[in-house]
């Protein structure tokens, strides 16, 4: 969004990375100046307060939200001008703790029926919204009463594309070891470590398909994946926090990316298809509008161990695929033309 419109000013609740933006005026909220900024889950219950009271450096002519929880609730102090959102998802803490386990526990639960009334108030406030599939469209209209027109993430597939082989851009000694170590064929799993991305399925069907596994990533559930792996019947890699070049090296030498979560798009499997592998994912989810169920990948008939593996050896039978006729519609640049036409700015 910050490339498409390269003269927009930047609003955050904090900002950890000020070399990112180093050449734009970036403005914090007030949350930066409390020891919350580094505290996302403490820092939530007060983040839609935060959003209503932005103090804008300039008289601006429209915003454009990038919408994760209660980002769309943003309002600027002494200007009504037209707001656009980009919503993500509609909070799955709130709307859809089916989806999430962290939204069940007892104190969300408590708070949950206050903060649904008060996002779907706060919703109906923008001049339009986009969601980034059909999937989160219908959640969207079901939560907020409202409608919106699908417009998909952009994904780096022309960086992706731009390299035959990864591996040659690998330049850290212990990740260029660990490549040569892996076991091949290998199945792939790559995400947070978090309950919902479902990595724990990655193991198990590589275990039902009897192919080693690679899952990589980072976050709270390490330590109850490495327990998984250690007793799984065949060899399962972790690989934590990997380079970029690594990350896209795993994927062109997988044999399958297996992707079992519910997501609300799913950018890592297109990544996975621009590398080239075929992707193999449950009935359910934004992720199917990425993959061409026959072609790039397999929809697997559920998320149970057994039906993933089926589908793993099938994804591996299919055909060599165009990669780049595939994973064109998700384009860096199909996502700005599209974001400008959507504020009106094309």
């Amino acid at each position: 969004m910050a490339r498409a419109f390269p003269d927009a000013d930047i609003q955050c609740l904090w900002d950890d990375a000020p070399a990112r933006f180093a050449d734009r005026r970036v403005i914090e909220t007030w949350l930066a100046r409390t020891p919350l900024r580094r505290h996302k889950a403490l820092a939530l219950p007060v983040t839609a307060a935060a959003w209503r009271r932005l103090r804008p450096a300039q008289a601006y002519d429209w915003m454009l939200v990038s919408s994760h929880l209660f980002a769309h609730h943003a309002r600027l102090l002494g200007q009504d001008v037209p707001k656009y959102v980009y919503a993500h998802t509609p909070a799955r803490y709130i709307w859809n703790p089916e989806l999430d386990e962290r939204g069940e526990k007892a104190v969300v639960r408590a708070v949950a029926p206050l903060f649904r009334r008060l996002d779907r108030r706060r919703a109906q406030e923008p001049t339009a919204i986009a969601a980034n599939s059909a999937f989160v469209r219908e959640r969207i209209a079901e939560a907020w009463g409202r409608d919106a027109v699908v417009i998909h993430p952009p994904v780096a597939v022309d960086r992706i594309r731009a390299r035959e082989d990864w591996r040659d851009a690998v330049t850290d000694a212990a990740e260029l070891r660990l490549l040569e170590r892996l076991p091949r064929p290998f199945v792939l799993g790559a995400s947070r470590f978090i309950p919902y991305k479902r990595l724990d399925l990655v193991i198990r069907a590589g275990e039902r398909a009897g192919m080693p596994v690679v899952i990589t990533g980072r976050g709270p559930e390490e330590d109850h994946l490495r327990a998984l792996a250690a007793e799984a019947q065949v060899p399962v890699e972790v690989v934590l926090s990997p380079s970029d070049a690594l990350l896209y090296a795993l994927m062109q030498q997988a044999s399958v990316f297996v992707f079992p979560a519910v997501e609300d798009f799913g950018i890592v499997p297109v990544e996975a298809q621009a590398a080239g592998t075929p992707v193999v994912t449950g009935p359910v989810g934004g992720q199917l509008e990425g993959i061409r169920d026959g072609v790039s990948g397999v929809i697997a008939a559920s998320t149970d161990a057994g039906d993933l593996a089926s589908a793993i050896e099938r994804a591996i039978a299919l055909p060599a695929f165009d990669a780049d006729a595939v994973t064109a519609p998700f384009r860096e640049e199909r996502f700005a033309d599209a974001i400008r036409a959507f504020v009106g700015r094309s």
